[in-house]
């Protein structure tokens, strides 16, 4: 016998259908525009084309924008794994009174607003002479990304037994060879899932960006922004296109690492 419709269950899954409606016509409508024949931004199009796509690879600015980007984004990715792990190791391991400051620090550059944060960086950067250069980009991207690699560390280095450590380091292991040897393997794939997070996330970061890039050295959403601001021609919605398809690919690889860390803990 099939069981009562509770009003509270159906208004619970409108609602649930209602805000994922919002989220994903935007990125739909997007799409279509993307192959549009017409030389300016228009909904629904009049015709299909690849002229865009053709236009943006082809293009030298556009090509040298994309690899900056994706030079400052490896980086930031491998220092941000790099920091975000030893320090989160160092606040679940440590017996430090500070824990708690530490943590906070971390996590502000989430809770700081962006534009204060660029603004910062844009004045310190130009004293030390770092504004509009690769290690100022990748420096200030690993700010903004450790906290989202701390908070995946921190889930997965909590799971790990403590014991497993000592008894390494009781067969005569130091601690950083328990650590390489014994804790590292096990959150291997939370590890990486982080990594493809802080990539993501600096990739497609655009305030920070605007502040510190320079006349020749200019990441993909800044000049996609100064795109917007002189031309705004579908190129905008083809590029944006190719960052939702690279988005969905991460996305799937952090799901099926993250999958391979609890089939790991189960079998623990």
């Amino acid at each position: 016998m099939k069981p009562p419709t509770d009003r509270g269950s159906l208004a619970l899954g409108a609602y649930v259908y209602a805000v994922l409606v919002f989220i994903i016509v935007p990125l739909v409508i997007v799409i279509p525009m993307s192959f549009s024949q017409n030389d300016y931004l228009a909904f629904p199009p009049s015709g299909f084309t690849l002229k865009w796509y053709s236009e943006y690879f082809d293009s030298r600015q556009w090509r040298a924008a994309t690899l900056l980007s994706v030079q400052v984004a490896l980086l930031t990715a491998l220092f941000a794994s790099i920091i975000g792990t030893a320090a989160t190791y160092a606040m679940i391991r440590g017996r430090s009174r500070l824990v708690t400051a530490f943590q906070i620090l971390l996590i502000g550059p989430i809770i700081v607003p962006h534009i204060a944060l660029a603004v910062g960086l844009y004045l310190f950067f130009q004293t030390i002479g770092l504004s509009g250069t690769i290690p100022g980009f990748v420096l200030a991207h690993t700010v903004l990304t450790l906290p989202f690699v701390v908070f995946t560390m921190a889930a997965a280095l909590g799971k790990v037994d403590a014991s497993l450590e000592a008894a390494a380091m009781s067969c005569g292991a130091t601690r950083f060879q328990a650590f390489r040897l014994v804790t590292l393997p096990l959150v291997l794939p939370s590890l990486a899932s982080s990594a493809l997070f802080a990539f993501i996330i600096s990739f497609d970061e655009p305030v920070v960006s605007f502040f510190l890039s320079g006349v020749r050295q200019k990441t993909l959403p800044r000049r996609m922004f100064e795109d917007i601001e002189q031309n705004l021609t579908p190129v905008i919605p083809a590029i944006a296109t190719l960052l939702i398809v690279l988005s969905i690919l991460i996305l799937l690889g952090a799901h099926v690492l993250r999958s391979r860390s609890v089939t790991q803990s189960r079998a623990r």
